[in-house]
């Protein structure tokens, strides 16, 4: 093998994909058995060859550094770039070891819907087929597989904070009905008005555009394309316009210096199972409402957001046992019958719904049961029960104020679902 560790030593420290390679025999062509992304192209081919690489890598990678004589790289700007790099160039040549590492039905690819206003979502190549077939999906671009599902996620909210887009929760406005408030995306800047009519057709097919380019990792044409119409806007004295325009560029073009994808995640693409991505450590939310009318039906919900996405498999409901009108009582009821299910995963973070007495009973309950550490805020409403003001550790808030946001949304629409369930059957008895 003619990969020396003063070789690898050579690599950069920085971002990019790299390449496994064997030279044939006969033919003395390079093949390429596997391709990778790195945040650090040296530190990551460099844990190929530790020596307790089969503790923490699989038999089939182990196989794969033993018959490979060469490593070459591409370097990339971000990480964000050599994630959509990688999953391209796994399209493109389809290495073997890239293919037998994980079962392709379980790859994710990007789908951008073939419609007037396109939904931009993520779906696994087995559920892709699916839809196809059964539901007549009509897909405009599908971009994969990308093999990190925490990567991508983690990559697709900093495009879409680059080119806010239309997700499958941001339902278009019937005709002639037009909504006041658009969905929960569009209040806090991620999705670009589909829902209340304020973008066009042809504006929304511009951004669908720009963020297609950039999955086709096409970043440099992407730029100039950028350039080009901020100087036509500026020559239209359409001010407003060329400074938006100008403020994508200059996010494109500083990827590198955003927090863009956790180390962990990275550092986890090929974990001791042989699988990679949803095996990564990922960042949980947990967060907690009550719902009744004048006690009536009192109902309460944890729900569950992981790395800036809902997890609806550990979504729980609770009908409340006690009796009589107090709020704090029944989410502490809720917190203590949560806790005692030692099987479910422990959250990072909680999100309580009100102010400093709700903030106060989820401090308690986690203390007594141990987690005295853990992080918590409060999601406090206005009159109109829109989000006031959080409180909390002010580090944390700012760190993950979109993530409990959403959570805290989340939350309340499935406490009022449940509710109106629950309602209903006590009600009708049904």
């Amino acid at each position: 093998m003619s990969i020396t560790l003063s070789k690898i030593k050579e690599l950069p420290d920085s971002p990019g994909v790299y390449f496994f390679k064997k030279t044939a025999k006969n033919s003395g062509k390079k093949e390429i058995l596997y391709i990778g992304k790195a945040t650090s192209l040296r530190d990551r081919v460099r844990s190929y060859f530790s020596k307790d690489l089969l503790k923490v890598r699989s038999m089939l990678i182990a196989d794969m550094v033993a018959v490979a004589d060469t490593i070459e790289f591409i370097k990339t700007d971000s990480v964000l770039e050599a994630l959509v790099l990688e999953a391209e160039l796994i399209k493109k040549h389809q290495p073997h070891y890239n293919s037998k590492e994980k079962d392709n039905k379980s790859f994710l690819y990007v789908v951008i819907t073939d419609e007037d206003f396109p939904v931009v979502t993520t779906l696994r190549k087995r559920d892709l087929d699916d839809i196809k077939v059964r539901h007549n999906l009509k897909i405009k671009y599908e971009y994969g597989p990308f093999s990190s599902g925490p990567s991508l996620r983690e990559g697709l909210k900093i495009i879409r904070r680059i080119f806010p887009y239309r997700d499958e929760k941001c339902k278009l406005p019937t005709e002639g009905m037009i909504p006041k408030r658009g969905c929960f995306n569009y209040q806090i800047g991620l999705c670009p008005g589909t829902c209340v009519g304020v973008i066009s057709k042809k504006e929304y097919a511009r951004t669908i555009r720009n963020i297609s380019l950039f999955f086709q990792g096409k970043k440099g044409e992407l730029v100039r394309k950028l350039g080009i119409e901020m100087k036509v806007a500026a020559k239209k004295m359409e001010f407003e316009e060329a400074d938006r325009i100008k403020r994508q560029i200059f996010a494109l073009e500083h990827i590198r210096d955003v927090s863009l994808i956790k180390r962990e995640n990275i550092d986890g693409h090929l974990s001791r199972n042989g699988t990679t991505g949803d095996s990564e450590k990922t960042f949980r939310i947990e967060a907690y409402d009550i719902a009744h009318i004048q006690g009536f039906a009192m109902t309460g919900v944890m729900v569950v957001i992981e790395d800036g996405f809902p997890k609806k498999a550990d979504y729980r409901m609770f009908k409340i046992r006690r009796k009589g009108i107090n709020d704090i009582a029944s989410l502490k009821e809720v917190l203590e019958r949560r806790l005692k299910h030692s099987e479910w995963s422990m959250p990072d973070l909680v999100v309580t719904d009100g102010g400093l007495p709700q903030y106060n009973v989820a401090k308690e309950q986690f203390e007594l049961a141990g987690a005295a550490k853990m992080p918590i805020v409060g999601v406090v409403k206005n009159v109109k029960h829109r989000p006031e003001r959080i409180i909390g550790d002010p580090a944390i808030i700012k760190k993950h104020q979109h993530a409990l946001l959403l959570a805290n949304s989340e939350a309340h629409r499935f406490t009022l679902k449940y509710h109106r369930k629950l309602r209903s059957s006590d009600m009708f008895g049904k």
